[in-house]
């Protein structure tokens, strides 16, 4: 037996604002959130886009061509009800952040790491006011605790909707300080995700590329990029 996916049902898609923000209404009815919560975006940018991702929907609707859309029903649906567990979960990421741990061997890749990683944790030391420490190899040694602190304040000030796009941003990238990066500008979401990338494009640069590996990196840099414009357009 096939499995049944919705189809498209309605003609016209346009934009209504609503008490609290906008709505995407669909032949008039607004568009609900998986939980039947109404589907209320904090800025026309982001109501825009969410529209165009329903217009574009042709027979079978598709939620994998619908990222805005997944992303202000994680915001509305789950962020918005567990805010600071979010925020706490992305804040240890500070602790073990993937710019700070850094190959012993070979020397082009201790070089490289200290090359492209080290000016980001100068940034964040004077952009946001916290410095996190490097050292060699894997095994886990805590950062400053006033480091963390301050970036953990600095994540619970996100929005919902904020919050929703810098947990992609954070998860995929394996780095709170490159998610910072992105949402404050100092990084364009292709520069972040290629400095996330350091160890794999080496690996990558001496044995070659394996095509299923490549595939699953296209994949999360895609979402990653669609995480950036999120934010962007939820300010």
């Amino acid at each position: 037996m096939a499995e049944w996916a919705a189809k498209r049902f309605w003609k016209d898609t346009v934009v209504a604002e609503a008490q609290e923000g906008f709505e995407v209404h669909l032949d008039g009815r607004p568009v609900r959130t998986p939980a039947k919560v109404p589907l209320i975006l904090p800025t026309r940018a982001l109501a825009d886009l969410v529209a165009a991702e329903w217009e574009a929907q042709d027979g079978v609707i598709d939620p994998n061509t619908m990222p805005a859309t997944r992303g202000a029903n994680a915001a509305i649906d789950k962020v918005s009800i567990q805010h600071a567990e979010v925020a706490d979960m992305l804040a240890d990421y500070g602790d073990s952040d993937l710019l700070c741990y850094r190959a012993a061997h070979p020397q082009e890749l201790v070089a490289r790491q200290a090359d492209l990683w080290n000016p980001l944790l100068d940034w964040a030391e004077g952009a946001l006011g916290a410095r996190l420490e490097s050292r060699t190899g894997i095994m886990h040694a805590p950062q400053s605790a006033s480091a963390l602190a301050v970036l953990r304040d600095r994540t619970h000030g996100f929005t919902a909707f904020e919050l929703a796009a810098f947990h992609d941003l954070v998860s995929l990238s394996g780095s709170l300080i490159l998610g910072f990066a992105v949402t404050e500008g100092h990084l364009d979401a292709e520069e972040a995700w290629r400095l996330s990338r350091v160890d794999e494009d080496y690996q990558i640069e001496q044995w070659g590329e394996d095509e299923e590996a490549a595939e699953a990196a296209e994949i999360k840099r895609q979402s990653f990029v669609q995480a950036a414009l999120f934010y962007r357009v939820v300010n």
